[in-house]
């Protein structure tokens, strides 16, 4: 408290659980989150699946579940596949498994229909040995690495 008090910097927080993060790598998360849904229909994605709808809602962003947020939720354009997608905005290890596998079982067992499969796709911009060997032995989730690329043309 004297160290505040006298105009000091206080101490940066940090910690060493590598699945607790910041407000910063939230925020960065929200962005890429922003950028995918914007530009969702230019995307891999897009060419197959489109964002959830309700009653012609758009409702896929953030969809609630019982164990969190998902990300995006997204169907098939021929209505037989549920997509949940993970986002990640560094790199993506093991733990997003278990993470994006209960989103997919909420979807399973609250909206999909009986002729209707769930799939996952994480994003992030790198993966990790813990991670592809997590998905090796996991058919129906998907890597998919994003690249971000910022140009200025002078005018």
């Amino acid at each position: 408290m004297e160290r505040l008090l006298s105009g000091a910097q206080p101490a940066a927080l940090s910690h060493s659980d590598e699945t607790v993060e910041d407000p910063s790598v939230f925020a960065l998360e929200r962005h890429l989150e922003d950028f995918l849904v914007a530009n969702w229909q230019s995307t891999l994605l897009g060419k197959d699946f489109d964002v959830f709808t309700e009653d012609g809602e758009p409702v896929g962003r953030q969809y609630p579940s019982d164990t969190g947020p998902i990300d995006i939720l997204a169907i098939s354009k021929d209505q037989n596949t549920l997509l949940v997608v993970e986002l990640k905005r560094g790199r993506a290890s093991d733990v997003v498994v278990g993470q994006i596998q209960r989103y997919m079982g909420y979807v399973k067992d609250e909206l999909a229909e009986p002729h209707q499969q769930v799939r996952g796709a994480i994003i992030a911009l790198e993966d990790d040995v813990k991670l592809r060997r997590a998905l090796s032995v996991t058919a129906n989730i998907s890597f998919y690495r994003y690249q971000v690329s910022f140009k200025l043309i002078q005018g």
